[in-house]
C-alpha cells in the first residue's frame, strides 16, 4: 500500500489522476522544463537556510527557528497553485504535529518575493484528514478517475497519459 505523501497531497488539489498514476509509480518525465526550472529555483533560493529535512512520507523544504517557534517552509516556483501548495504544506504541519511537534509554516515563491504563513488549524486538519482519506480511496481504484480538463493540463508533466 502507498503512504500518502506531501506530493500526492499537492497533486490531489490539482489532478485526481495524477494521483493515481504516481501512486503507481507511473513517474513522469524528468527532464520536463518545467520541473527541470523548479529544481534550479530550489537549489539557488535561501541558500542560508537549513534544507531538505526528510521524512518517510514528506521532505521540509526549509526548517528554522524564529524565536520560540519552529517554522516550516516549501518553496515553489511561482504562485499559480498556491491552493495546493498550501495543502501540502498543511499536510506536513499535520503530520508533524501527529509526531508530537508544533511547527507554523510559511509558502516561500521566490522569484515573485512572495512569502504566505500558514498554520494548522482544527479547520485545516479537518480538511487534511479528508483529503487523506479521499487520496487513499483514489489509490485503491483499479482503474484512475475519469480525465477532467483544468487549467493546468497543458503544462503537466503527466499530459500524455490524458492527451493520446
Amino acid at each position: 500500500m502507498v503512504k500518502v505523501s506531501g506530493y500526492l497531497v499537492q497533486s490531489y488539489m490539482i489532478c485526481r489522476r495524477q494521483v493515481w498514476f504516481y501512486s503507481r509509480e507511473v513517474i513522469p518525465y524528468q527532464g520536463e522544463d518545467l520541473l527541470e526550472i523548479g529544481r534550479l529555483i530550489h537549489k539557488g533560493s535561501y541558500k542560508r537556510e537549513k534544507k531538505e529535512i526528510e521524512f518517510e512520507c514528506f521532505k521540509i523544504d526549509i526548517i528554522k527557528n524564529k524565536g520560540s517557534n519552529l517554522v516550516i517552509a516549501e518553496v515553489k516556483k511561482s504562485s499559480k497553485a498556491m491552493k495546493s501548495a498550501r495543502m501540502q504544506l498543511l499536510f506536513y504541519l499535520y503530520k508533524l504535529k501527529q509526531m508530537g511537534v508544533s511547527a507554523k509554516g510559511e509558502l516561500l515563491v521566490p522569484k515573485e518575493r512572495k512569502r504566505e504563513k500558514v498554520e494548522l488549524t482544527e479547520e485545516a486538519e479537518e480538511e487534511i484528514r479528508n483529503v487523506i482519506e479521499d487520496i487513499k480511496r483514489i489509490i485503491s481504484m483499479p482503474a484512475p478517475p475519469e480525465f477532467k480538463k483544468s487549467r493546468y493540463c497543458n503544462k503537466c508533466a503527466y499530459k500524455d497519459f490524458c492527451f493520446s
